[in-house]
């Protein structure tokens, strides 16, 4: 028994060197990636990049039974050439929570978010991670204000997140914990892990009792200045919808239907601690009713604006970070060739707007998620290896925004070249 005991532990021994070797040798990500003359930049070179969403991988990866789906999803991801994905650092409160209530967290499930970071790392993809939600889903802001309510403070309402300091304390401690926590896989702390290649304050921010977006402009300020000092290596940004506030009256007409949702595309991106600028775009939810034209030619001016503002005067990298085409809601014929004619209308624009300057990114598609996960499904999923057609229009964007990167790459090389020789 005792031989046998020493062969299994040999044998286990074997095959973790392998497997760390195996892991050594794939595309880990070396060098962040930073932000120069309004564009991404990688390794001394434009970065621009095809990617998606995955909102639900440390949920899911908290099981560890379940963890091989976030390990799909990412050689699935891989083979079609995705090398961004954003996904969650949060889950407050309820089930499966991430922070249990103020400043407590679950370990198994900051476990699940350190596998994800681990695994995106083996397969060469750059992770955005959000740090709280606008919404109810997964605790988000209203969580936080009935923590602050427990606690004895008066709360008017959900929108005193923003403003509120013990709950602006709650929040700190948050990005902290975050910030600092050391990956239990690979030891490396994520504010030193490249594999993150940024950070967003929150998911979709709005506030309905200050429309001209000031409050928000306010709360992005100190909270991307306190990410900013604890952090210096990686980017900063607000995740934002793009909708446009008080600062330019004359462009509040281009948000769908002349939305105000307390946001200031402008302002609050202007912001020096805000590294790159984030849209986000729904023609079925937003133009509900309107036709197929109509909503198209929305999303192509909504793409275009933003890419001129960012351009222009914010002088800052833009990523369309969700876009997506959905089988529920008012959709009802809705077809995989629809989708497919949705993405390639939205990609060649992309792509088009990044080739002309490299302000435009890339894109982030709502949503990729794995084979046995229709719990998750909420209309605009996408299995990579069960829609083929939809798979090889996501392959061609990716190494279409792969082959810009190496014409911006071969540019810049022959820049330098050029300017030795004087």
């Amino acid at each position: 028994m005792h031989c046998e005991s020493q062969m299994r532990w040999l044998i286990w021994g074997v095959l973790f060197l392998l497997s760390d070797l195996s892991s050594s040798s794939s595309p880990a990500p070396a060098a962040f990636v930073g932000v120069q003359d309004g564009h991404f930049q990688l390794n001394g070179s434009p970065f621009v990049f095809n990617g998606f969403n995955s909102y639900w991988m440390m949920s899911v990866a908290a099981d560890p039974n379940q963890r091989h789906k976030v390990s799909d999803v990412f050689q699935d991801a891989a083979a079609a050439a995705l090398t961004v994905c954003r996904t969650w650092a949060f889950a407050d409160g309820g089930y499966h929570a991430l922070q249990i209530s103020p400043g407590v967290y679950d370990e198994i499930v900051f476990q699940g978010l350190d596998f994800v970071i681990w695994e995106a790392r083996k397969y060469g993809i750059r992770m955005i991670l959000s740090l709280v939600n606008n919404y109810k889903d997964y605790g988000g802001r209203a969580q936080y204000v009935q923590w602050a309510e427990a606690a004895g403070d008066q709360i008017h309402n959900d929108d005193d997140f923003y403003t509120n300091q013990l709950i602006n304390t709650y929040y700190k401690n948050h990005l902290q914990k975050v910030l600092r926590r050391k990956n239990t896989i690979n030891g490396l702390r994520y504010m030193d892990d490249p594999t993150i290649m940024g950070w967003e304050l929150m998911n979709e921010p709005r506030c309905e009792v200050d429309s001209s977006g000031n409050t928000i402009n306010r709360w992005v300020e100190e909270m991307g200045s306190y990410v900013k000092s604890i952090d210096k290596k990686h980017l900063v940004g607000i995740g934002m919808e793009g909708f446009y506030g008080d600062s330019s009256p004359t462009k509040i007409k281009s948000n769908p239907n002349s939305y105000k949702l307390g946001t200031d595309f402008i302002t609050n991106n202007l912001n020096k601690y805000i590294d790159f600028a984030t849209i986000h775009a729904y023609p079925d939810a937003w133009l509900p009713g309107q036709s197929e034209a109509t909503k198209m030619a929305f999303l192509e001016e909504w793409i275009t604006t933003h890419w001129t503002d960012s351009k222009t005067i914010l002088k800052k990298p833009l990523i369309f970070e969700e876009f997506g085409k959905s089988t529920k809601g008012q959709n009802q014929t809705f077809s995989v060739r629809d989708r497919d004619l949705f993405l390639s209308k939205v990609y060649s624009i992309i792509y088009n707007l990044a080739r002309n300057g490299a302000t435009m990114a890339g894109g982030l598609v709502w949503q990729v998620m794995a084979e046995g996960m229709e719990s998750y499904y909420d209309g605009y999923e996408i299995v990579l290896s069960q829609n083929p057609s939809t798979n090889a229009i996501i392959t061609q964007q990716s190494n279409n925004m792969a082959a810009l990167h190496t014409v911006k790459l071969n540019i810049k090389t022959q820049h330098g070249l050029n300017k030795s020789r004087y």
